[in-house]
C-alpha cells in the first residue's frame, strides 16, 4: 500500500471539487510529513475546434493558463488549512486518449499516492449510465490507495 501522506487532490472549477479541497484540508491540515499534488486534467479537444483555424497548442495554452490560475487558487485554500506551500505541488495534464479517471489514475500509480481526493460531480443516475463518473471510475479501478470521494 502506497503512503496514505502523498495525497493526489483531482480539482477543477466546480464546487463539488472546492468541498473535496476543503474536506481534505480539514483532515490533512497541520499534519507533519504530508505531501499533495493538486491535479487538473482537462479533455482533448472537441472534434470541431480545429474548424477555427486554431492549433492543439492554442487549445493546450489556453487550457493551462485557465489550470494555473485554478492551481493558484487551491494552493491557497490548502495554505490557509495548515499545509505548508512547499509540500504542495500541481500538475495540470491533458487526458490524451483516456478517460479523465484513467489518467488521474495513471499519475497516482506514477508518483505512489496513498489517498485520492475528488469532488462528486453530482451527474444523474441516468448520465452517470450514460456517460460514467469519473469518482465511481476511480472508486472502482484504483489500487494501492484509499480514494475520498467528497459530495
Amino acid at each position: 500500500m502506497n503512503d496514505w501522506k502523498k495525497v493526489l487532490i483531482a480539482v477543477d472549477n466546480t464546487p463539488t471539487s472546492d468541498k473535496g479541497l476543503q474536506y481534505a484540508g480539514k483532515i490533512i491540515g497541520n499534519l507533519p510529513g504530508v505531501n499533495v499534488c493538486l491535479l487538473h486534467v482537462y479533455p482533448e479537444p472537441p472534434p470541431d475546434y480545429y474548424n477555427s483555424g486554431k492549433s492543439l497548442a492554442d487549445y493546450k495554452n489556453q487550457q493551462e493558463a485557465e489550470a494555473d490560475t485554478l492551481v493558484r487558487r487551491c494552493r491557497k485554500m490548502l495554505t490557509e488549512a495548515g499545509i505548508g506551500s512547499e509540500a504542495i505541488a500541481g500538475d495540470i495534464r491533458m487526458a490524451e486518449q483516456k478517460t479523465i479517471s484513467a489518467t488521474i489514475l495513471e499519475v497516482q500509480q506514477q508518483g505512489e499516492y496513498g489517498t485520492i481526493v475528488v469532488g462528486r460531480r453530482g451527474v444523474s443516475k441516468a448520465e452517470e449510465f450514460l456517460f460514467g463518473s469519473i469518482s465511481n471510475a476511480l472508486v472502482h479501478h484504483s489500487h494501492d490507495c484509499t480514494v475520498w470521494v467528497v459530495g
